[in-house]
């Protein structure tokens, strides 16, 4: 019999024992792990570049994470076109901007529409520790033109080739990137990635997600040679040190000149150039890890690359079919893709503790500006809105501007979301060109393309450009959006209007031959008012003609503009006589005047001091007549105000007298300018405007 006790202690040795081979277990499944060969649809190439240290191959996707560098400059290529590839480049810097802790050298190779957009969108960002360097694609084209190319990108998806000559000489390394990417990382962890390069190696890589370069996708598929799967160029690093060196330019244009004597064309614009090359010389690539450039295209295999949609890197919705492709894990990625597109790009101003960096041009003014008010001041909402600087994205959607004539006038006005639906009416009403301000948030900005989109009417045109002003603060920047929109207009003339007014249907063209007419064009500095009417019925018919207005009129379905609350605003305009007048009519400026008018484009800018409601148009028509712009009253114009909700700040002005006592203490202001400015000759002004008279 053995002793008592001695099972007890036969069992404890057994479960010490099984613990040991449990973590003997793990410990050696670590080790095949680490030693595991890369996933399903990473080839193997003949000629690969030698393993990592402790022998994980380059292009395996589940990387030992780097160490960002500490501050470093990190440089971006990114070659950008047109008015749609301006709004994809925006998300995409979103995502950068979001997780990045380095600043960034922006190096933009556009053509002259994005680089206008993207210049004022920028500059007005005022993203700390953000450089953007702005490349002229039109000088590029030339050295690309002479390639044959099917890819929807046209020329400007083969202006990666000529980056190692376009980009500044000492620039030694850049991160090159296509518009529809999407980071989920911080770029600095693949810009680490440099540190893994050979000797020889000058460009890195992510392999192609499909079977494209295997050429066995339909019969006589005929892909441009690759090694193995090829490589996908929607993000590379390229060393541009090396490349000069190697010779790149005679080297790819050897290679397209060659492939080009049997293909008719490239099908993927640069990436088979890229690949091309590569097959020759394998030595140059760096098979980057498959998570930087997860492609969901039309015949992706991108599903090999990981296993959970947490894993990813970078997103590449490298498909015309953009985020309408198929992959399990598609509404993962489009949620990401949106939550871009639509986020706050205000909240993206902030600064980089422990790398300082100069500020944006205008931050530090702006700052000291800011730091001088004072919070306890009643009035400190205006003022801090008054120095509040909106980002601006202009010509927001595709443009085409109407051909130069000598007489032609623009529609400028601004609206918000809420009077989105005075668009398509506006739209049939007045058939000449517009410049639209729009303030708006950056989910409500998606909200009005979409609208656009499927507006039969609003679609249509292509002489409409809209010039997003995203919001911020509580008040709403009235003459700033003006002012963005006026400044975008591109005919001699201006017709300063607001959009919950619609114009006579024959005024474009009854405003061209007025301008004609009085010969406007010789230097004669006029402003033509156009009178304004309005009604209080949500159904109307709009009259034709000047004699059917004047029938309504008389009936009491129109009244005179605003006749009930404030008829000063534009009893100068002299409606009795413009009853009966045959030719236009002089009338003189008088306090608190505020018509719509007609003006050379270079006319005096709105004040933008002036936000929320209130005496904003008021302050324009002095300028004009203090500059000494004549008023001529144009007998056959009309327009007439259909009737809505009062807006947040006609509310508030109504039922806060701090608001009003704000807005008395800038129209003070305003005179001491106007005396500063005008001298003597402001004297009419500063009698006439000294007592308060209430809104305009």
């Amino acid at each position: 019999m053995l002793p008592r006790g001695r099972p007890r202690a036969l069992g404890a040795a057994a479960l010490l024992l099984l613990l040991l081979l449990l973590i003997g277990f793990l410990l050696f499944r670590g080790d095949l792990d680490y030693e595991r060969p890369r996933p399903r649809g990473t080839a193997a190439f003949d000629g690969d570049p030698p393993a990592d240290p402790g022998g994980r191959n380059g292009s395996d996707c589940t990387p030992p994470r780097p160490r960002p560098p500490k501050c470093e400059l990190l440089q971006v290529a990114i070659v950008c076109a047109g008015h749609n590839s301006s709004r994809d480049v925006i998300t995409l810097v979103k995502s950068m901007l979001f997780y990045r802790k380095n600043p960034l050298h922006l190096h933009l190779v556009t053509d002259a529409v994005a680089r206008n957009i993207l210049e004022t969108l920028f500059h007005t960002w005022m993203v700390p520790a953000v450089r953007i360097s702005f490349y002229n694609a039109d000088e590029l084209k030339p050295q690309v033109s002479w390639i044959p190319n099917k890819h929807y990108s046209g020329l400007y998806g083969l202006m990666k080739l000529v980056l190692p000559s376009a980009l500044p000489p000492d620039l030694a390394r850049v991160i090159v990137l296509d518009t529809d990417v999407t980071f989920a990382s911080n770029i600095a962890e693949l810009w680490a990635l440099f540190a893994h390069f050979s000797d020889k190696q000058v460009i890195g890589l992510v392999e192609n997600q499909s079977d494209w370069y295997l050429g066995n996708l339909w019969r006589n598929h005929r892909p441009w040679p690759a090694l193995g799967r090829g490589f996908n160029t929607g993000v590379i690093l390229l060393r541009l040190d090396r490349l000069r060196q190697a010779g790149w330019e005679q080297m790819w244009k050897l290679t397209a000149t060659r492939e080009l004597l049997t293909l008719p064309a490239t099908s993927l614009a640069d990436q088979d150039i890229f690949n091309a090359i590569i097959k020759e010389h394998p030595w140059l690539v760096r098979p980057l890890p498959c998570v930087w450039n997860v492609q969901l295209s039309d015949h992706t295999l991108a599903e090999r690359c990981y296993s959970e949609a947490s894993d990813l890197k970078v997103i590449h919705w490298n498909s015309p079919k953009k985020l309408r492709v198929k992959n399990k894990h598609v509404e993962s990625f489009r949620n990401l893709y949106l939550t871009f597109l639509e986020y706050d790009g205000n909240l993206l101003r902030r600064e980089l503790f422990g790398c300082p960096r100069p500020p944006p041009p205008g931050a530090e003014q702006l700052q000291r500006a800011l730091a001088q008010l004072d919070e306890e001041d009643a009035c400190f909402e205006f003022r801090r809105q008054q120095l509040t600087v909106h980002r601006v994205h202009i010509t927001f959607l595709p443009h085409k501007p109407p051909p130069p004539q000598p007489h032609d006038v623009t529609l400028v006005a601004q609206l918000s979301m809420d009077r989105l639906q005075m668009l398509e009416a506006l739209c049939r009403h007045w058939p000449g060109p517009m410049s639209l301000a729009l303030y708006l948030t950056d989910a409500e900005a998606q909200q009005f393309l979409r609208f656009v989109e499927t507006s039969v009417v609003l679609s249509a045109r292509q002489d409409v450009a809209y010039h997003v002003v995203y919001r911020e603060g509580p008040l709403y920047p009235i003459n700033q959006l003006r002012n963005v929109a006026l400044a975008q207009a591109l005919t001699p003339y201006v017709f300063l209007s607001d959009i919950d007014f619609l114009p006579a249907y024959s005024l474009y063209d009854y405003l061209r031959a007025s301008i004609k007419q009085l010969e406007l064009g010789s230097g004669q500095k006029a402003a033509l008012v156009v009178p304004a009417f309005e009604t209080l019925h949500y159904r109307f018919s709009f009259p034709s003609s000047k004699a059917e207005l004047l029938a309504l009129l008389d009936a009491g379905s129109l009244h005179t503009f605003r006749y009930h609350e404030w008829p000063r605003g534009h009893a100068p305009t002299d409606y009795a006589r413009w009853r009966e007048a045959q030719a236009p009519y002089h009338v003189q400026w008088a306090a608190d005047y505020e018509p719509y008018v007609v003006v050379p484009r270079d006319c005096p800018r709105y004040d933008p001091r002036f936000v929320g409601f209130g005496w904003n148009k008021v302050a324009h028509v002095v300028e004009l007549d203090a500059q000494e712009y004549e008023l001529l009253v144009l007998p056959e114009a009309f327009i007439i105000h259909l009737p809505h909700a009062p807006s947040l700040d006609i509310s508030r002005f109504r039922s806060s007298p701090t608001y009003r006592d704000c807005l008395q203490a800038l129209k003070d202001e305003f005179h001491q300018d106007l005396s500063r400015h005008y001298g003597a000759a402001a004297l009419k002004y500063l009698t006439a405007l000294q007592q308060p008279r209430g809104p305009a």
